[in-house]
């Protein structure tokens, strides 16, 4: 007796152990766990289609051909082009850089959203995505279950996180969570010019049924189907964590390295993640070289996790912050993507009748916790201050484009449809609202004005407005003491493009006409597809390593 009851209090003192550390037991048991739900197969050659074997019309006489690159919470600083060195200041990107000069920099780019998946759904169809349900980012059914955890362990005193946990469960699968197959993509409408269309990387618009890219307009995908980089303990890759960040241990914790073919088996990528999609990219393109060709190339890096190859870790010795250094390094196999994408186009005979637009889908993200990623803005990823949606966005097409352009006026991810219809003169939808324009006329002087004089980003209560010079951020705050109150922002960029001065007080007549120009486009919106689940509290001006104090600005983001 004595023997069984010590056994029963070694059980209970387990599993109070293992209660108090769940989310860290989870961290570590959820890979495992899936790899064996879902075995990977060994990698295999990828099988692209192959087009003529000779051209029918040379390439500058064939409607050109066309690259989207959209890389993943890459912050305004991380591009030298616009302050001088990425990461921390060293970091150079030239083949990045090299877009611009050779073509145009829109110094004014911004995201569709300040999370990935709206921004994706938006530029994808040319209309805010709003405007057919696709309101919120569809996240893993674990996610909030990991962050209810953390809520209920922490010890009070930074501010609280809402989380609707019936909703929740209530939730279909992320896979099951998509853009519904009635928007018509870029890709279909390309593929009425008799382009191929390539999807490479991350899509995030679901993977289920017609969902997928493949039932969406391109003719072949290589899907992101996990979320590593190279399996942690590859002897090639150097891993930087922070998992005292939900966002950080919900990402680990259902982190897989896989990728698909065209809705196939499930196998392993051949090599580090972001160098694997370039390999295959320069496949494509020598694939192709014959045939207008459309590709999307959809980057993973440079969102977490945070990891880098050995190789681009060591050539950056001089950083020594190690999460810094990584996270530089990842930015650095980005880059080089862009310059095998480019030698690949020179070396077949395209690069003159090319365009290449390359842009991120939204800002760069606090929880990885390096403070300077979105330099000079205010703001991350998950809100609507600069710092989350104005994004490096340019353009590169020798045969139209005069190197060393500019564009200073605000433009949109919702152009990009537009920009890539009209240079393949491919019919755009009349049935439904479209949101962007063609930004080419307005690149070469063709066209007087600017391409916009109000802008939208809407993700439930958290909505905002630029109108001209004019921006004005709102969102349901709570308190401290959990009680909801409005707040709100308003900003003239022209004299304060940092957003440090809020002139709601001063300028009241403001407030009112841009409110109504937010309820204006509300009106025309949809019902979101799904609900939001979880509101968060934003920092505006601290990354994650620093926690909230009395008097520091923030803002609720719903998802």
């Amino acid at each position: 007796m004595k023997k069984l009851f010590a056994s029963i209090c070694v059980l209970v003192v387990a599993a109070a152990v293992a209660w108090q550390n769940k989310v860290d037991l989870l961290v570590w048991a959820l890979p495992t766990v899936q790899s064996l739900l879902q075995p990977t197969a060994p990698n295999r050659p990828i099988e692209w289609q192959v087009g003529p074997a000779s051209a029918q019309v040379p390439a500058n006489q064939r409607p050109p051909n066309i690259i989207l690159v959209m890389t993943d919470d890459m912050g305004f600083n991380d591009i030298s082009l616009y302050n001088g060195g990425a990461a921390d200041g060293t970091l150079m990107t030239p083949n990045i850089d090299a877009l611009a000069h050779q073509g145009v920099s829109f110094t004014n780019g911004y995201a569709a959203n300040a999370v990935c998946a709206p921004s994706r759904a938006s530029m994808l169809t040319g209309r805010y995505s709003t405007r057919f349900g696709f309101e919120f980012t569809p996240v893993f059914k674990i996610g909030p279950i990991i962050f209810n955890w953390m809520q209920q362990d922490s010890d009070g005193e930074g501010l609280p996180v809402m989380i609707d946990m019936e909703g929740a469960d209530q939730l279909p699968e992320m896979e099951d969570l998509g853009m519904p197959s009635e928007q018509i993509t870029i890709a279909e409408v390309l593929g009425q010019r008799g382009y191929h269309n390539v999807h490479i990387g991350k899509w995030h618009l679901g993977s289920t049924g017609d969902m997928r890219p493949e039932h969406q307009g391109f003719d072949e995908s290589l899907y992101m189907a996990g979320l590593l980089y190279l399996p942690e303990d590859h002897p090639n890759v150097v891993n930087a964590k922070r998992l005292d960040q939900n966002i950080e241990k919900m990402v680990w914790a259902s982190s897989q390295y896989k990728a698909q073919f065209n809705g196939g088996e499930v196998f392993e990528p051949d090599g580090y993640l972001t160098d694997y999609y370039s390999r295959e990219a320069v496949k494509v393109i020598e694939n192709n070289k014959n045939r207008p060709f459309f590709m999307f190339l959809s980057h993973w890096g440079i969102h977490n996790p945070l990891q880098a190859t050995r190789e681009d870790y060591d050539a950056l010795a001089h950083i020594e912050d190690h999460h810094l250094r990584v996270y530089a390094a990842m930015i650095r196999a980005v880059d080089r993507s862009i310059g095998m994408v480019t030698q690949a186009l020179e070396d077949n005979g395209l690069a003159d009748n090319t365009l290449i637009l390359f842009t991120s889908d939204n800002g760069g993200a606090q929880y990885i916790g390096l403070p300077d990623v979105n330099k000079p803005f205010r703001g991350w990823k998950l809100n609507h201050f600069e710092g989350g949606t104005h994004v490096p966005f340019m353009a590169k097409w020798p045969a139209k484009i005069p190197e060393g352009s500019e564009l200073a006026a605000p433009v949109h991810h919702v152009d990009l449809f537009h920009t890539i219809a009209a240079a393949a003169q491919a019919p755009v939808p009349t049935d439904r609202v479209m949101d962007g324009v063609d930004l080419m006329p307005f690149v070469t002087g063709d066209a007087q004005g600017v391409p916009h004089e109000t802008l939208f980003w809407r993700q439930g209560h958290h909505q905002s407005v630029r109108h001209r010079d004019w921006k004005l951020i709102r969102a349901e705050n709570l308190t401290k003491d959990g009680k909801r109150e409005e707040a709100v922002w308003l900003f003239d960029l022209a004299a304060d493009p940092r957003e440090r001065i809020n002139l709601v007080d001063a300028r009241p007549d403001m407030v009112t006409e841009l409110q109504g120009l937010l309820a204006a486009h509300n009106a025309e919106q949809a019902e979101p597809i799904w609900p939001s689940v979880m509101d968060s509290p934003q920092l505006i001006d601290k990354d994650a390593t620093r926690a909230y104090a009395e008097g520091d600005e923030y803002i609720y983001f719903p998802n």
